[in-house]
């Protein structure tokens, strides 16, 4: 998949952007630009992320429109998505925590792309 290496990219920009102060929707800025540029805009469909709590989907929610700033000790998924309809979809997901000095991705898992033969 041509896109994977897009959606990659996107996703560590967004890992990458999150600091406190930072706006939620500048998270998903980083991702969703990139994934613009390289002509996949229309098939990013959903939010970047969202927190990850009490609830399965919370506050802060990591989408445009979103100005809230993002804050030491809030927990949240990073995961951008490209699903191209009727073919397939690809979506890289992490849960990270804002630390004082940035982000930190919770998730161990490698971000290369598997192929599972069926």
């Amino acid at each position: 998949m041509e896109y994977y290496e897009v959606l990659r990219r996107a996703q560590h920009a967004a890992c990458e952007a999150v600091r406190p102060g930072v706006a939620a929707e500048a998270v998903d800025a980083a991702a969703r630009s990139i994934i613009a540029e390289a002509g996949y805009g229309e098939f990013f469909v959903h939010r970047t992320g969202h927190g990850i709590g009490v609830e399965t989907h919370e506050d802060p929610y990591i989408v445009a429109g979103n100005a809230e700033p993002l804050a030491p000790g809030m927990a949240f998924s990073v995961e951008p998505g490209i699903y191209l309809a009727g073919r397939h979809g690809a979506r890289i997901e992490d849960i990270v925590v804002c630390t004082e000095d940035g982000g930190e991705r919770l998730t161990g898992t490698t971000r290369e792309l598997v192929v599972a033969e069926v």
